[in-house]
């Protein structure tokens, strides 16, 4: 029996000043398990040199970290192995690329770019859902 996946893009972003923000399309991303999905997340900033996150939300739990991406370097959580889960800075995007993909990856994943002024970095706020966004769903 062949699994789906249903992968939701939400931004998640920190309180930032000024043109600072990261945009991702909404909607689900359906896969099938052994598969490798590529999540766009596209952002703009004043810095020259960022810092982008992504973190996977399962249902009923908090956001869970996954990796920072910085200048050419990428440092991945302990439970996210490289191997898996990577992502790169290009130009003006951090697309996130899922491989050898399982039931567990099915969650809601976040995009999100660090303050580059003084604010209050203990601020999330996470974009309001709207008919087009859905909770992921396991498809069987």
């Amino acid at each position: 029996m062949e699994h789906r996946l249903w992968i939701i893009l939400a931004a998640l972003f920190f309180e930032c000043k000024g043109e600072d923000r990261v945009i991702q399309p909404t909607g689900d991303v359906i896969a099938a398990e052994g598969d490798t999905v590529t999540l766009d997340c596209s952002f703009e900033t004043t810095t020259a040199f960022p810092y982008l996150f992504w973190y996977k939300q399962e249902v009923n739990d908090f956001p869970k970290y996954i990796l920072k991406c910085y200048s050419q370097t990428v440092e991945n959580a302990a439970d996210f192995e490289k191997d898996r889960f990577n992502a790169a800075i290009n130009n003006k995007s951090v697309p996130l690329k899922i491989q050898k993909l399982q039931l567990s990856d099915s969650a809601v994943y976040y995009c999100a770019l660090q303050p580059t002024v003084t604010g209050n970095t203990k601020t999330l706020y996470k974009n309001l859902w709207s008919k087009d966004n859905t909770i992921l769903h396991n498809i069987h």
